[in-house]
């Protein structure tokens, strides 16, 4: 995978591989960083990764492994000194994907948000030291990919669906069968609340969420739907904060479309 992480002193370009995590500067032209994988002593059967970058809490960026560990980062303003500050250990599968808050969290709710190949979601609050303040168990899907947005958890699934949760107690608010295959990418566009999903079933949708501010609920809207055909989607993301266009790319395709 690799992500640019936007910290209010610097921008990084992280890649994760079997190896391990690299930082670079944006342009990729100097590499800040490297963390490779601890091997364990008697190797699983299954193979190690990294997966699942974030910035998070203003200057750490986590990254997670396929142990189930999600490694935390501490980025000075400047300079190489990046140094292994935390490791969280509350999942027990491979770590799918890590969000950080891309709104306005309310009070007591988390600000970052960890998932992995059980299903099973973390809601964490950063600082110097990252509290555990919940935790969603699995329903036998893998979650794929999670965003965070103005205190709701926006995850999707293996099994194609969308759910949205509380980030705050852990409730889930709503569930749209949004997809007929599994769901590879989810993203948000912070200014509007618009999210983007695409699926191995070639589509692309975009919905909206919103909080009704007299009762408080939470609600999704399908905004739009766009075919790829004959493509497997595996990526898709806005463009611009307010959702007004999108790229996604494929399996097996050399190009990236633009909408």
């Amino acid at each position: 995978q690799a992500a640019w992480c936007e910290l209010p002193a610097r921008v990084l370009l992280v890649l994760t591989s079997q190896r391990g995590v690299q930082m670079y500067d944006a342009d990729g032209s100097t590499m800040v960083f490297w963390h490779a994988l601890d091997v364990p002593e008697h190797p699983a059967a299954h193979s190690m990764f990294a997966r699942g970058i974030s910035a998070a809490g203003g200057r750490f960026i986590c990254v997670g492994t396929s142990f189930g560990a999600v490694l935390v980062f501490d980025i000075p303003p400047k300079g190489t000194n990046v140094t292994l500050s935390e490791v969280l250990e509350q999942h027990r599968d491979p770590i799918t994907d890590v969000a950080a808050e891309q709104g306005q969290a309310p009070d007591g709710a988390g600000d970052l948000v960890t998932a992995d190949d059980s299903g099973t979601l973390c809601l964490w609050s950063t600082g110097e030291e990252f509290s555990l303040l919940g935790k969603i168990p699995g329903s036998g899907s893998t979650c794929s990919s999670v965003r965070l947005w103005n205190g709701i958890v926006a995850a999707g699934y293996g099994n194609g669906q969308i759910r949205l949760w509380e980030a705050g107690s852990g409730r889930i608010r709503a569930q749209v069968s949004a997809h007929a295959r599994w769901i590879y990418a989810l993203d948000l566009a912070p200014l509007t609340g618009k999210l983007l999903s695409g699926a191995e079933d070639s589509f692309v949708h975009v919905w909206k969420l919103s909080k009704d501010p007299d009762t408080d609920d939470i609600e999704i809207q399908h905004c739009h739907a766009e075919c790829v055909t004959d493509t497997q989607v595996c990526g898709a993301r806005f463009c611009d904060p307010a959702g007004d266009t999108f790229a996604v790319t494929g399996y097996d395709l050399s190009e990236i479309l633009c909408y």
